[in-house]
């Protein structure tokens, strides 16, 4: 049950993610300016912005041993965004 929790959530992250991304395309092709856009959206896609909700499955997915490269296409991060997670959870002396 809890995997398949952990499953929905990831699916829903990703797709959120996705639909983020696609929005970013589409803003700069209609030549938005990003810096008043930034301001006014609360859909920043920005490195400092992921969500602590895609933090803790990264972390959770890393604990069960899943490979970084894993973690990055099922989190829909790249691979630098999930090691960069795990560094910051490992910082805080949470042990992997």
């Amino acid at each position: 049950m809890r995997e398949e929790i952990d499953q929905l959530t990831i699916q829903q992250i990703q797709d959120l993610y996705q639909i983020k991304k696609k929005l970013k395309v589409l803003e700069e092709e209609l030549l938005v300016n990003d810096t008043t856009l930034e301001k006014q959206s609360s859909f920043n896609t920005g490195k400092n912005q992921i969500h602590d909700i895609i933090k803790n499955q990264v972390w959770s997915l890393a604990q069960q041993g899943m490979d970084i490269n894993q973690i990055a296409k099922q989190s829909s991060l790249t691979n630098q965004e999930v090691q960069e997670i795990i560094n910051e959870f490992v910082d805080k002396g949470q042990i992997v």
